[in-house]
């Protein structure tokens, strides 16, 4: 029997701990002949990581302008076509509008004009095929149909569904008929988000609740193409011997072990009123508000350095930080953040900080997930609306994943001061009741247990051979 050969697409930093900091590559081995790097990240990154498994390191591709086109044309046809009772795609659509006067705002905006009339399912494959002609003739895409034809693969596996520097590849595996499948990155891509890079044969998803969205915004997938396997994110969260003791964790960020962890986690500067909300909350430590003394320990966004939270450091020394160990690899990059890779150190200190804390703050990310894996209460400050002069983060309670956590009841929303004050009080005083929702959340938004995540990607991917 020939060798099977599995082609694995790491296109950034987070796929690089969701794919090769856990069991996943492993896991793969068990089941198919070879497995075969293709990387976004330079190929130094592995050397500690994997033993005898080829790397290839791809160019980076940026796209000309014809490219940029067509693949605009089908996200905003996208966006157009779903953004009725969508506030999420509505808003996503909002934002990608522009008056720059340069070549590409104006093309963007007889784009949004065209795009009014041509919006159908039909027209967005038209866009996806036109946006894969551009490829035809580029250097890069014939390197990569070259490299594909001479590693002879029986899968190509992406691990993000979204970044446009994959859809030569993409294309090059069309061309070579090479069967392939995607992740999908994060729990908000399909409902609030625009279109994927291309066009894939099978499709990964966290649960019930994911599949349901693509079959609702990708008319073209059928039921048969899509693989419920939860997502690899977490998984490292249930090994063994993994992340280290409250005292362990006390000791490395000088903590006091007498008294409860308070966890703020940020999020990247997008989220504007992070260190708002960070700073009110020091002054409640500052000024005794609370009902209890606390440690505040804060993790800034990986996606960036912690420069917008220095006046906060310089103020109140008694918060102790945790700055990611995520270390830039390349620079001027497209995606300037997708080339920041995580140490396993890394890792383990945040499931450290998170199976020891009390509670977790944090701007409606991910992370609350996180926490609730953990069955922590979770606060998510949004103080920001229409009528004040925040930026508007209470918006995002209209997107739908967040929509879902709102209606679970699972985390308690602070949309005031006083509301942060009495809901940080509240946990404190070992009042919250919360375990019940927080676990019928995370049963709808991962789809699968936890432990052996990776396991059950890689034998779904390889069912996909048969």
């Amino acid at each position: 029997m020939s060798k099977k050969r599995l082609g694995l697409v790491i296109t950034d930093g987070v796929g690089f701990r969701n794919f090769i900091l856990t069991k996943f590559v492993k896991e793969a081995n068990n089941i198919f002949d070879e497995v075969i790097i293709y990387s976004c990240l330079p190929k130094v990154v592995y050397k500690d990581h994997l033993n005898n498994h080829k790397v290839v390191e791809l160019k980076t591709y940026k796209e000309n302008f014809f490219t940029w086109f067509f693949m605009k044309l089908k996200e905003v046809a996208h966006l157009q076509l779903n953004m009725k009772n969508n506030f999420g795609i509505r808003d996503s659509f909002n934002i990608n509008k522009t008056f720059n006067n340069s070549n590409r705002g104006i093309a963007k905006r007889f784009i949004f004009f065209i795009t009014r009339f041509l919006k159908s399912e039909f027209w967005i494959q038209k866009f996806n095929s036109f946006q894969q002609a551009t490829f035809k003739n580029h250097p890069i895409t014939k390197e990569y149909i070259s490299i594909l034809k001479e590693d002879r693969l029986d899968f190509l596996f992406f691990t993000h569904q979204r970044p446009p520097f994959i859809a030569p590849l993409i294309y090059a595996s069309e061309q070579l008929k090479i069967p392939n499948g995607t992740f999908i990155f994060s729990w908000d891509n399909i409902a609030s988000k625009g279109r994927m890079a291309g066009n894939f044969n099978n499709y990964f998803v966290w649960s019930d609740l994911m599949k349901t969205e693509l079959l609702q915004f990708y008319k073209q997938v059928k039921a048969s193409q899509i693989h419920i396997v939860g997502t690899p994110q977490f998984e490292p969260y249930t090994y063994q011997n993994f992340g280290y003791d409250k005292d362990s964790l006390h000791k490395k960020f000088n903590l006091d072990s007498k008294l409860p962890l308070l966890f703020f986690t940020c999020n990247d500067s997008s989220s504007e009123n992070d260190p708002i909300y960070l700073e009110i909350l020091a002054k409640y430590i500052e000024e005794n508000k609370l009902i209890q003394k606390v440690n505040l320990l804060v993790r800034t966004s990986p996606a960036e350095n912690p420069d917008r939270f220095k006046h906060i450091a310089e103020r109140f020394n008694f918060i102790k930080w945790n700055y990611p160990d995520w270390t830039s690899v390349r620079q001027n990059h497209q995606e300037a953040w997708s080339q920041r890779v995580p140490s396993l150190e890394d890792l383990m200190d945040l499931k450290s900080m998170l199976a020891n804390c009390f509670l977790c703050v944090n701007v409606l990310s991910t992370i609350t997930l996180d926490a609730f894996i953990f069955n922590k209460p979770v606060i998510n400050p949004v103080f920001g609306n229409d009528d004040n002069e925040l930026f508007n983060d209470q918006k995002f309670l209209e997107y739908r994943h967040l929509k879902n956590l709102v209606l679970s009841d699972a985390s308690l929303i602070s949309k005031n001061k006083e509301d942060y004050l009495n809901h940080l009080n509240h946990i404190l005083s070992n009042s919250d009741n919360k375990d019940k929702e927080r676990k019928e959340f995370i049963n709808l938004q991962i789809g699968v247990p936890l432990e052996d995540t990776s396991q059950q990607v890689a034998q779904s991917i390889f069912k996909c051979l048969k």
